[in-house]
C-alpha cells in the first residue's frame, strides 16, 4: 500500500494530508497538532513511522495541521502557535507553587484555536464518510492541551483515541466539568522526567483527571526530556492499526 502527502487548506488551516495513492476508502483518520514555536510540518516526519508500525490491512488518512498564528514577531520565523503564551511565566509559576494558577489558567486564544481544529477534523471525518468513533487525536506539548480541548469541548462524540506527548493540565474546571464524556476512550500519554518545559508533574495532573473520567489511560513515564519517545510513537501506531483494522 503506497501513500502520498498534499498540503491543502482544511477549514481556515493549512494542512499536510497523508492518504493512500488512488481513491482507496480509508477506515480511520489520524489528526496530529504540533507544540508552540515549531513549524507546521513538525510532526509529518511520525506519519512514515507510524504507517510503517501499524500493520494495517485497511489504508487511513494522516492530517497535521499547522498552526494559525505565526511568530516571526517573536524571532521564530518558522514557528507557528496555537494561541500565545509565556513558557517562562508558567515555569515561574510551578517553581513558586503557584499550581492552582498553572492548573487553572485558560489561555486567550484557546477558543478560536478549538473552533479551528474542530473545522479540520469535521472536514476531513465528512469527507472519508466516518465518524468520531474512527478517529485518533493527538498532539504535542501545546498541541496534547489543544487535543484535550477539543475532545473535551469541540467534538460531538469523543474520539476513539486520544494520544498526548508531553501535555499538561490546564482549564482544569472546563476540563473535569466535559471530560466525563470521554469515558471510554483510550489514552495514551508520555511525559519525560527530565521535561524542563513541562514538568512531570503537569501531565500527571492530566493523568489523573483523564482516569477520573473513566478514560482508559497508557502512560508512558521515561527518562527524557520534552520530546516523543520512539515508544509512544509505537503505541500510537498500534492505536491506529486497532480503528483500521477493526
Amino acid at each position: 500500500m503506497t501513500y502520498r502527502a498534499s498540503r491543502e487548506k482544511l477549514g481556515s488551516l493549512d494542512c499536510v494530508v497523508v492518504q493512500p495513492d488512488g481513491q482507496r476508502p480509508v477506515s480511520a483518520v489520524g489528526v496530529f497538532c504540533h507544540g508552540f514555536g515549531a513549524g507546521g510540518d513538525d510532526l509529518v516526519g511520525m506519519a512514515s513511522d507510524l504507517l510503517q508500525d501499524a500493520a494495517l490491512d485497511s489504508p487511513v488518512m494522516l492530517v497535521f495541521p499547522a498552526a494559525p498564528l505565526s511568530l516571526e514577531d517573536q524571532g521564530m520565523p518558522d514557528g507557528r502557535a496555537w494561541w500565545l503564551l509565556s513558557i517562562q511565566r508558567l515555569l515561574s509559576a510551578m517553581e513558586d507553587g503557584r499550581f492552582d494558577q498553572v492548573r487553572q489558567e485558560i489561555p486567550d486564544g484557546i477558543d478560536d484555536a478549538r473552533k479551528q481544529l474542530t473545522e479540520v477534523i469535521d472536514s476531513v471525518l465528512r469527507r472519508c464518510e466516518l465518524d468520531e468513533s474512527n478517529l485518533l487525536l493527538a498532539g504535542f506539548s501545546q498541541g496534547a492541551m489543544l487535543s484535550v480541548e477539543t475532545a473535551c469541548r469541540g467534538l460531538e462524540k469523543p474520539p476513539a483515541a486520544l494520544c498526548l506527548y508531553s501535555g499538561a493540565l490546564i482549564c482544569e474546571k472546563q476540563w473535569s466539568a466535559a471530560a466525563s464524556k470521554l469515558a471510554g476512550a483510550k489514552v495514551l500519554q508520555s511525559h519525560g522526567r527530565m521535561d524542563p518545559i513541562l514538568p512531570l508533574q503537569t501531565g500527571s495532573w492530566l493523568r489523573e483527571l483523564l482516569s477520573d473520567a473513566g478514560c482508559d489511560v497508557d502512560f508512558i513515564e521515561f527518562n527524557g526530556p520534552h520530546t516523543i519517545p520512539y515508544e509512544a510513537i509505537e503505541r500510537t501506531a498500534q492505536l491506529l492499526s486497532e480503528l483500521a483494522n477493526a
